[in-house]
């Protein structure tokens, strides 16, 4: 199946060249200039991913990506200038499932995209089965349906905090590294740095603590990694 990127960004040379690149690749393309039309265009036609560029005239990626996130569970990589690293960790932990800076490669771009699609599939692919459900005390996480519940209700999880999450349950009082976090929900291929891992975490436990305040499932283990409380 043909897959849809969603390109938002008021660069006409990035929108012209980077379709073209896309679209050489087989996907399907749909370019917008700015987060108003974006959020207008997403919410009739939704996309598989989305590239978003952070500083945009009317409305910037944060205040985008907040709004598509009250909705849909898209992926999403932000576009973040060079050595702006209160824009990335703000992104991450407003929903993005990663970013990539500018000036950028496209190839290396491609990468974390299919990566990115890959990783949806493995969670959302009705014919990834063999896992079934896990169960852990309060927590319900269905891999074949994306499903999260926490105490019967459910909590909207993106793919990389669905898989984050996923790693850490599949195995209770053990202490999964960072670096095998980012393998998980990543990939071994694709490189993040500790800051990346982290952002998603507190993001998780956000969103958890919105349905539980007393929510503490998931430690942390200074200087070591990450580990899901046995019950």
């Amino acid at each position: 199946m043909v897959q849809t990127i969603a390109l938002v960004d008021d660069d006409k040379n990035i929108l012209t060249s980077l379709s073209m690149a896309l679209e050489a690749e087989g996907f399907i393309v749909n370019i917008y200039s700015d987060g108003t039309e974006a959020f207008s265009g997403l919410s009739i036609k939704p996309a598989d991913l989305v590239i978003l560029d952070i500083k945009m005239p009317r409305m910037d990626g944060m205040e985008l990506l907040q709004k598509l996130r009250k909705s849909s569970q898209m992926p999403v990589i932000f576009l973040t200038s060079k050595d702006d690293e209160v824009d990335e960790v703000l992104g991450l932990r407003m929903g993005a499932d990663d970013y990539i800076k500018k000036p950028f490669s496209q190839r290396l771009l491609i990468e974390r995209i299919r990566a990115l699609l890959r990783r949806r599939e493995v969670v959302t692919s009705p014919d990834a089965k063999g896992e079934g459900t896990i169960v852990r005390g309060n927590l319900i996480l269905d891999p074949e349906r994306h499903l999260c519940k926490w105490n019967g209700d459910e909590v909207q999880l993106t793919v990389t905090e669905f898989l984050l999450l996923k790693s850490l349950a599949q195995r209770p009082g053990h202490v999964k590294t960072r670096d095998q976090l980012m393998d998980a929900a990543y990939g071994e291929s694709i490189y993040v740095d500790d800051r990346t891992i982290d952002s998603h975490i507190k993001r998780l436990r956000a969103k958890f603590r919105q349905a539980d305040s007393g929510f503490a499932q998931i430690e942390t283990l200074y200087g070591v990694g990450y580990r899901f409380r046995e019950s």
